[in-house]
């Protein structure tokens, strides 16, 4: 290897930015600073355009578009919205509906997500099922519905900034979007996953290298609701938020996967062994008593640092 080619892998830049209700932060390694800077860029523009495509808060995204429209007719949606929806379906028919995207209503509920002046008790007994998805990248709901992308999008939206990172020459990165990241490259990075009862410690530690890593856990979204204890976690079968009190981690090889298959986890628990086992993934719980418990082949599961 060239002095150059050293220096230039020597060099990172790193920048932070608050998109997908989080902040997302991504650091490229392998270029001069000028070609990293673009590449970043680059990357955060790929995040803008999943957030402008799928985002449920907006009501100008395709997303509103398809959850306005859709009953009556099948609505087009661009690539990247249709290749979300369709994997976001085969997770729920490998899951027989934990994962399911239509319980916009439940969360809109909660006060989770924004309430819609046409939510009937069709649209809360909507199931995953009632999603179609036809040739030419249309989709057609068979009854009223709304669908929240927010459980898989924003590992997508990682996966985009990787690509667009990998697309510039970047040599090696790592993209974090709260707690979605996906790694690149040949380093390792060092992850530390957050106390399920004290979230400002951490709880389990381990390296990743050129995969994704998620996490999902009430510990800042958990609150009161009509005398109950409720969590955007929620199970698509029953529609009843998950157990608050542990944190799912689940590597897998791409963001994607593994931030839509923590909420197949959390559902699921052991008998998502098998998913897990189809997707190359594995799955890590962490109780309030610090004591973990794998899920899957253990060798699938970050190295401990």
């Amino acid at each position: 290897m060239s002095a150059n080619a050293t220096q230039n892998i020597a060099i990172e830049i790193k920048r932070c930015r608050p998109l997908l209700g989080t902040f997302v932060e991504i650091t490229a390694r392998g270029g001069s600073p000028e070609m990293l800077s673009d590449a970043i860029t680059a990357a955060f523009s790929a995040v803008e355009k999943v957030m402008a495509l799928m985002s449920y808060h907006d009501p100008f995204s395709e997303l509103s578009r398809v959850n306005g429209k859709a009953a009556r007719a099948p609505v087009q949606v661009s690539e990247w919205t249709f290749r979300v929806i369709e994997q976001a379906q085969r997770l729920a028919a490998e899951s027989d509906g934990a994962f399911d995207v239509t319980i916009a209503p439940r969360l809109a509920s909660w006060g989770y997500l924004p309430r819609n002046p046409s939510n009937s008790r069709a649209e809360r007994l909507a199931r995953w099922s009632d999603v179609e998805l036809l040739p030419g990248r249309l989709v057609h709901f068979r009854r009223p519905l709304h669908v929240d992308l927010g459980g898989i999008a924003k590992g997508f939206a990682v996966d985009r900034a990787v690509d667009a990172l990998r697309s510039a020459g970047v040599r090696e990165g790592l993209v974090n979007a709260g707690g979605d990241l996906r790694a690149f490259g040949d380093s390792e990075w060092p992850v530390q996953i957050r106390h399920p009862r004290d979230p400002l410690a951490g709880g389990h530690a381990f390296a990743l290298r050129d995969s994704a890593v998620a996490t999902s856990a009430a510990y800042f979204s958990r609150k009161r609701w009509r005398k109950c204890w409720v969590c955007p976690l929620v199970d698509g079968r029953t529609r009843l938020p998950c157990d608050d009190t542990l944190s799912v981690t689940v590597h897998a090889p791409d963001a994607l996967l593994a931030d839509a298959l923590t909420k197949v986890v959390f559902a699921l628990r052991e008998k998502s062994a098998p998913i897990l086992q189809r997707h190359n993934a594995s799955a890590l719980l962490l109780d309030c008593a610090g004591q973990c418990a794998f899920i899957a082949e253990e060798k699938s599961v970050p190295a401990r640092a």
